[in-house]
């Protein structure tokens, strides 16, 4: 059997249809009106809950940076130490000459203010950001003869506050300065027992401004010597350069460290996949 086609009543199926008689012109063009009418008005109804949606979208958390930039203020409470300070760091082509070099972590430090762990000068050109947080963690060479400290200070500042202290740090050279160093931190019982801040001979400071942090790192010999002039990690890992630090790779340990702890904070914050070490 046929279905009966759609609009035509089953009991009129096979029999005989007779056209409706068409209704008057003034009914005619009042019938035009109305759908016309509905049509303007169902394209103001759509254009109005796009808009409302894209308006609550914004008061949820804005755009996808500044929703990265918020998380970043809190991800040190969720991101496992693991993930932030490996246990171990390989990095291709980081020492000196481009040799591979690998970094075995010898204590993570509990996470704590930041009353301490800066050189006074460097505490005050960091104050204006705030300190929501300090996290650190020491490593020591494959080799056990140099250590290094990398610290992730969590600020409090808004993005304008972190762009203006990054154009201060980069105007003024401070991240170059030896009278504003990050301090060690030191590990009982490990190569870093001895790590304090006269056995400090290269440093790295960056001032991140996507996420509301400052990551260090700051490097020394494992036998405690002291006497070693420090040098900035940029000039240590500048081709050419023959300073004690930069032979021995320590600005090579402070950069490559520093950089390992930024990639994972940052990648906390943005909601990416942590990279394979």
């Amino acid at each position: 059997m046929v279905p009966p086609r759609p609009g035509v009543p089953p009991a009129a199926y096979g029999q005989p249809h007779t056209a409706p008689a068409r209704p008057p012109a003034g009914a005619r063009r009042r019938g035009v009106l109305g759908v016309a009418l509905c049509l303007v008005l169902g394209l103001g109804l759509i254009a109005g809950a796009v808009a409302g949606s894209c308006l609550a979208a914004d008061d949820m958390g804005g755009s996808a940076e500044e929703q990265a930039y918020a998380r970043g203020a809190t991800v040190w409470r969720e991101v496992p130490v693991d993930r932030l300070f490996p246990p171990a760091v390989h990095a291709e082509a980081a020492g000196p000459g481009g040799a591979p070099r690998d970094w075995n972590r010898v204590g993570v430090a509990p996470d704590s203010g930041c009353a301490g762990a800066f050189d006074p000068l460097l505490a005050k050109a960091l104050a204006p950001v705030g300190c929501k947080r300090l996290l650190r963690a020491t490593y020591a060479d494959a080799t056990s003869s140099t250590v290094t400290t990398v610290g992730v200070l969590v600020t409090e500042a808004d993005a304008p506050a972190m762009n203006a202290l990054r154009d201060r740090f980069a105007g003024e050279h401070l991240d170059r300065r030896a009278d504003l160093m990050p301090r060690p931190y030191a590990v009982p019982g490990t190569p870093a027992a001895g790590f304090a801040d006269g056995q400090r001979a290269s440093w790295h400071i960056g001032v991140l401004t996507d996420v509301p942090a400052v990551v260090y790192a700051v490097s020394g010999f494992a036998d405690a010597r002291t006497g070693v002039v420090p040098q900035p990690a940029a000039g240590a890992v500048a081709p050419g350069a023959t300073e004690v630090p930069a032979q021995a790779g320590l600005g090579h340990d402070a950069r490559a460290l520093a950089d390992a702890a930024e990639r994972a904070f940052r990648d906390a914050a943005h909601g990416r996949e942590p990279e394979s070490r």
